[in-house]
């Protein structure tokens, strides 16, 4: 076990890199720079702030620089707001996470219930429902849901009233985020089930008169959860770095707004940083994914 997480660690960090280097020379191979936006800039001040900026090298030594900024916990500074990067992705984050994970509990709740209830009543009407509703959602990205959702019950309904500071109302940037995932879930959990229910060991349960909510808890859901957690992990990850568009949409300032605006702004330190951190972000949970297995199931062999 010890070794397969040592493995893990190594290769996690290994992807990280890559990804750096990846969107580090992606991200200078495209023409321009963040300062070409500037009207006001005259030669000599963008010269200035290239050179303040590291700009002025050639783009492998200012990777090598970045880089070792990095490994001392320097993200640098915004070229546009001059803000410390570290400060700002934190501080932004605690937003973001707060939206994710009532995404997250959201989805899996009511993916794992609806997933059940569609196992337990196959071809019945609860289920071609549940089916019905789950396709529909998992076909509508969360980005053209959310503009639903905020024009029908924030604009016309008025039932919802629209985010803002004063009043942080997340019911619409939850459901909206929450959709995809939970509908997935619970395709993923009806599935499972289904095929758990038809092993030997739960025809053994039942042939010996184990309860029927004993059986369906402790033999039958707990074995089709593994395919559940498989998802849950990268789920998660999505979700965060998938609410970019949703908390603009909803005007939420958390991490996803300020990613998407130094996109635009070409704010190339900003961009790094808050690249960095999903990708951490992203291998970290599929780690304790494959790490959840072996608790869920002692069968399971890491190698």
């Amino acid at each position: 076990m010890a070794k397969y997480v040592v493995k893990r660690i190594l290769l996690a960090i290994a992807t990280i890199f890559i990804v750096c280097v990846i969107t580090f020379f992606a991200m200078n191979a495209i023409p321009g720079g963040p300062f070409d936006g500037e009207k006001a800039t005259t030669p000599e001040v963008k010269a200035a702030l290239e050179k303040r900026y590291n700009l002025d090298k050639p783009v492998p030594e200012q990777f090598v620089i970045y880089m070792g900024n990095v490994f001392q916990g320097d993200f640098g500074i915004s070229t546009k707001t001059g803000r410390d990067i570290g400060e700002t992705i934190f501080t932004s984050f605690k937003v973001s996470a707060k939206l994710g994970a009532m995404a997250v509990v959201t989805a899996i709740i009511f993916g794992l219930v609806l997933g059940s209830i569609a196992a337990l009543t196959r071809n019945k009407l609860p289920d071609r429902l549940i089916i019905f509703f789950s396709t529909l959602f998992t076909s509508l990205p969360s980005f053209v849901l959310g503009s639903l959702l905020l024009l029908v019950f924030s604009i016309k309904l008025k039932w919802v009233p629209v985010w803002s500071p004063d009043n942080q109302n997340y019911i619409l940037p939850v459901i909206a985020l929450a959709a995809y995932p939970m509908a997935y879930i619970t395709r993923l959990t009806k599935t499972s089930m289904l095929d758990a229910m038809g092993q030997d060991y739960v025809r053994t349960a039942r042939a010996k008169g184990v309860a029927q909510w004993k059986v369906i808890f402790k033999h039958t859901l707990r074995n089709a959860l593994i395919p559940v957690v498989t998802y849950v992990g990268p789920m998660t990850a999505a979700i965060l770095t998938g609410s970019l568009v949703v908390e603009k949409i909803f005007t939420i300032g958390g991490l996803g707004a300020k990613f998407v605006d130094s996109i635009i702004n070409r704010d190339y330190p900003l961009i790094m940083g808050v690249t960095i951190f999903l990708a951490v972000l992203m291998v970290t949970m599929n780690l304790i994914t494959d790490i959840v297995y072996k608790l869920i199931d002692p069968r399971i062999k890491l190698d």
